[in-house]
């Protein structure tokens, strides 16, 4: 088995008080499917670090009160989360060799931004999870071609329609205040 195999089954799991509920790849080119990794062991995200065609989610900090208001590509108020308001962030990926998904992913709070292009998740770094390295964060974002919205008629859910290829797509979704993680 190799490392990058154990590696996904030893994160795969749901962590006690999850904040992405779940998700779902409704049409692709690959054999994918949702999986929501636990930050309860440490590993690296980035260029090529999982190399399949799944559609990855994980929780980074929860609940924190923006000391400084953080610039989105998605949502916000022109742009824009205000400083003061509670969030929580979230990372969302398809690091495929060569794939296209269209899917969902659903959190337990309406979602408030999303950062998808390197600058805004640069800036808002300081809201990831410290037990997971994130490397070329550089090649972050979004390749031209692919979409993320917000369900229109459902704020908790994000879709994607995703293209990938080296190095993948990284985001980074904004909630309002978890309620599962106040538990």
């Amino acid at each position: 088995m190799s490392w990058k195999v154990f590696a996904a089954i030893a994160l795969i799991g749901t962590p006690a008080h999850a904040t992405v509920l779940d998700g779902q790849i409704l049409r692709q080119t690959g054999d994918g499917q949702f999986v929501l990794l636990s930050t309860d062991t440490p590993f690296d995200v980035g260029q090529d670090n999982f190399d399949t065609d799944h559609l990855y989610a994980f929780d980074e900090d929860q609940n924190i009160v923006l000391p400084l208001p953080i610039r989105v590509d998605i949502g916000g108020e022109n742009g824009v989360i205000p400083q003061g308001a509670t969030v929580a962030s979230h990372y969302v990926f398809f690091d495929s060799l060569n794939g296209v998904h269209h899917g969902f992913v659903e959190f337990d709070a309406p979602i408030l931004g999303v950062a998808a292009q390197p600058d805004t998740m640069d800036a808002t770094d300081f809201l990831a999870n410290t037990s997971v390295t994130y490397i070329s964060t550089n090649l972050r974002g979004l390749e031209d071609g692919d979409h993320v919205w917000i369900d229109a008629e459902n704020p908790f859910r994000l879709w994607v329609y995703w293209a990938g290829s080296s190095p993948g797509d990284y985001i980074r979704v904004f909630t309002a205040q978890s309620p599962a993680a106040l538990m």
